[in-house]
């Protein structure tokens, strides 16, 4: 879980430095990402689940065309839903969550 909030983190402060401010769907990802990250950090359900939509939300726009990704952000997407999807931390998130 530590490292799926780092990599939160690390999306919404690259999506601000490159842009990500000036358009709708750039600042959906940057103030979702901050705020799952902080949700997660804190043990928060609703962290848990904007995390794990904040996580999908790539795929959905690589889908549906809005987004272009290159092969090293396709890696830390699939990495990040890896770590939010994983068995132990669905268990961790259900048992200590509030």
């Amino acid at each position: 879980m530590q490292i799926a909030v780092f990599l939160l983190y690390f999306n919404a402060i690259i999506s601000a430095v490159f842009g990500g401010l000036f358009n709708p769907f750039g600042l959906i990802v940057v103030l979702g990402s901050a705020a799952a990250g902080f949700g997660i950090a804190n043990e928060r359900k609703w962290g848990y689940g904007l995390g794990v939509a904040m996580a999908l939300l790539p795929f959905v726009a690589i889908i549906t065309g809005r987004a272009v990704v290159g092969l090293i952000g396709l890696l830390f997407d699939v990495a990040l839903v890896a770590l939010l999807l994983h068995p132990q931390s669905r268990d961790y998130q259900r048992i200590w969550f509030k």
